[in-house]
């Protein structure tokens, strides 16, 4: 029976590729489980750490954490925007991990047309889906079909990442180095395009 146990755990832990933890429990009989999917809320469980496949939301509550691995959120955002505000809040208030990028330069706005939008914003990813412009209950469903909770579940420590621009820039980026004289001088700066807007 011991061997049968070892046995079963050294399976589940070299096929836990595509999972973070391995959970163990006790049933009422006294047997002893292993499975990447947690037991009943009132059974006493010990997580493993597989380290295959490790979560990119540790801490995390687990159904949470699998939504953002399987789904993750990204909500593209610009300054003065009422409706980037609602769309912001709304995520907080539902308790949905997500990254904020926002859009202020022609750089950034070549990023959103990528990205999926025009010039319209809000424009909310979750996993492949696209939404542009805010509409609740549009978005709610969006997440809803993407696993999130319908109640909030961040932990009380959980601390949102700040925004970042949509178009990141690198010092080498935006600078170059004359070899001659090994100065740096700053390039010009990108102008908007004509139909920019928001």
């Amino acid at each position: 029976m011991q061997a049968k146990l070892k046995c079963g755990l050294l399976l589940l832990l070299c096929a836990g590729a595509a999972s973070a933890q391995i959970y163990r429990w006790k049933d009422a009989r006294g047997v002893t489980h292993f499975s990447d999917m947690p037991p009943a809320a009132s059974v006493p469980v010990a997580k493993i750490d597989s380290r295959v496949g490790a979560s990119s939301a540790p801490g995390l509550p687990f159904a949470l954490a699998r939504a953002v691995k399987s789904n993750p959120v990204t909500l593209f955002t610009t300054a003065q925007c009422a409706a980037c505000d609602q769309g912001r809040a709304m995520l907080q208030t539902r308790g949905i991990p997500y990254a904020e990028k926002t859009v202020s330069n022609a750089n950034d706005h070549a990023a959103l047309r990528q990205a999926g939008s025009v010039s319209q914003l809000p424009l909310l990813l979750v996993g492949s889906g696209k939404f542009i412009g805010y509409e609740q209950t549009t978005w709610d469903a969006a997440l809803t079909a993407a696993n999130y909770p319908l109640q909030a579940m961040l932990p009380p420590d959980y601390r949102q990442t700040p925004p970042r621009p949509a178009a990141p820039t690198s010092d080498a980026g935006t600078r170059a180095v004359d070899e001659n004289d090994a100065r740096r001088t700053p390039l010009p700066e990108p102008k908007a395009a004509p139909d920019f807007q928001f």
